[in-house]
């Protein structure tokens, strides 16, 4: 009876050995290979999946960690049979790189890439961390092998961009996606940053220079302008006050003619025959010794022969004043 006792009990441990056994559990983001009898079956996904004991089995694959402290970088090689679905970043080891001018740096690289596919990166490789590192290594040495050290210190976004297209497209048959790669360091050799750095303030002082001069040359045009646009100014001041200067003579002479026309006219109204010209030539003619007895300092008068004609034009101005106020 105990030995009936003893064999049930051996039974049912190992009905619950082999129960258990058939029970996998996979956490979220993570999936697991199985394999029935050596052969590729199914992919267990998050959650509880049942599978065949002692025939199914989790394939075992090759995974290398990159492991980092204090600066210090070394690799820890395990297998696993769990496969992380969540974005991974491998941080490399910086690495000396020749560019096409030939000058060795060194560069610090990260990658952010992530499984879409485990059954390709567990069949189609043979150690996916390690070869996604030596893919971006020798990438990234051909791509700055075609680049001047100039152009690699600016153009890292050009370089970012490149190295992920071309690790994209190489592990896609692996079932991976890149989803970004970062250039950490760029570092030249010492000498190189010496020279540059000499170079760098060359630039500047002459940039410096430049810009003074370009200052300089702006403020003389600016005053060449200034001087011109016054002058131009001043110019067109004085022709507006000459002409406005000459349309007021332009004026006074037509009205002062208009005025004479007047007294003309009403001087011819007023002799007889109309013809005044006897008494403007007298008008003319009192004019003319009113001025030689002011020059003439000595109270003598001289009296030209045409004197008596004179008297004659005088009693003609007598007879048209009298012939004008009799007509008022």
């Amino acid at each position: 009876m105990t030995e009936l006792i003893i064999v049930l009990s051996v039974a049912a441990l190992a009905l619950l050995i082999i129960i258990a056994s058939s029970i996998k559990i996979i956490q979220q983001s993570q999936a697991m290979i199985i394999e029935r009898l050596g052969r590729y079956k199914k992919t267990l996904k998050p959650g509880m999946n049942l599978v065949f004991p002692l025939i199914d089995k989790a394939r075992k694959i090759q995974w290398k960690f990159v492991r980092e402290a204090r600066g210090q970088y070394w690799y820890e090689r395990r297998e696993i049979d769990l496969i992380d679905l969540r974005e991974v970043v491998m941080d490399f080891p910086r690495q000396n790189v020749i560019t096409k001018d030939n000058v060795t740096i060194e560069i610090n690289a990260m990658l952010y890439y992530q499984v879409t596919d485990p059954v390709k990166a567990t069949y189609e490789i043979q150690n996916l961390p390690d070869a996604i590192e030596k893919l971006t290594q020798t990438t990234l040495r051909n791509v700055i092998g075609e680049l001047e050290l100039d152009e690699t210190l600016i153009s890292r976004d050009h370089i970012n961009q490149k190295l992920r297209l071309i690790l994209d497209e190489a592990t896609d048959k692996w079932g991976v996606k890149v989803n970004r790669v970062e250039l950490q360091d760029i570092n030249p050799p010492e000498d190189i940053k010496a020279a540059m750095e000499k170079q760098m303030r060359a630039e500047r002082g002459k940039r410096e220079i430049i810009l003074i001069a370009e200052g300089e040359k702006n403020a003389a045009i600016t005053r060449a302008q200034g001087e011109m646009e016054a002058r131009i100014k001043q110019a067109e001041g004085l022709r507006q006050s000459n002409i406005l200067q000459a349309e007021g003579e332009a004026n006074a002479r037509l009205k002062l003619a208009e005025a004479e026309a007047l007294a003309l006219k009403k001087i011819s109204d007023a002799v007889p025959g109309n013809d005044p010209t006897q008494y403007l030539v007298a008008i003319k003619y009192v004019d003319a010794y009113k001025a030689i007895a002011a020059t003439n300092d000595n109270r003598v008068v001289f009296l030209p022969y045409e004197s008596s004609a004179l008297m004659g034009s005088l009693g003609g101005i007598k007879e048209l004043l009298e012939n004008v106020v009799g007509k008022k």
